[in-house]
């Protein structure tokens, strides 16, 4: 079992930076494929990005493309979100999840969550 715990939302204003953490306990997620997805009041849970387990490949939504940045390590359980330029419409709850379906867009194929995250930008 996995859990998950996501950490560094607040309030920033457009045009600012965040990152957000997502740290893991109970197993390494080492061998999983970590991604970030959010979910703004009254809309659907929406994919934002993805790296491989092995932190060589990212994968984005075309609308944070060039602005969000995924890292992680390995060592540490540990996964992170950068947010730059941030724009009003990017305010959400933000989740980490891990799966091992790389690439995938849609959370069904994400086994382990954690309790999100909220993020608020102001214009």
């Amino acid at each position: 079992q996995v859990q998950l715990v996501e950490s560094g939302g607040g309030l920033v204003q457009a045009g600012g930076s965040l990152t957000l953490s997502c740290g893991a306990s109970g197993r390494t997620v080492s061998y999983y494929d970590m991604a970030w997805f959010r979910q703004a009041p009254g809309k659907e849970r929406e994919f934002v990005g993805v790296i491989s387990w092995s932190g060589d490949n990212t994968y984005f939504a075309d609308f944070v493309k060039g602005r969000f940045t995924i890292s992680r390590d390995n060592a540490k359980n540990m996964v992170y979100l950068q947010m730059n330029s941030l724009k009003p419409e990017d305010t959400a709850v933000y989740y980490c999840a891990a799966g091992r379906i790389y690439g995938s867009g849609r959370p069904m194929d994400y086994t382990y969550w954690g309790q999100g995250t909220q993020v608020t930008v102001s214009s």
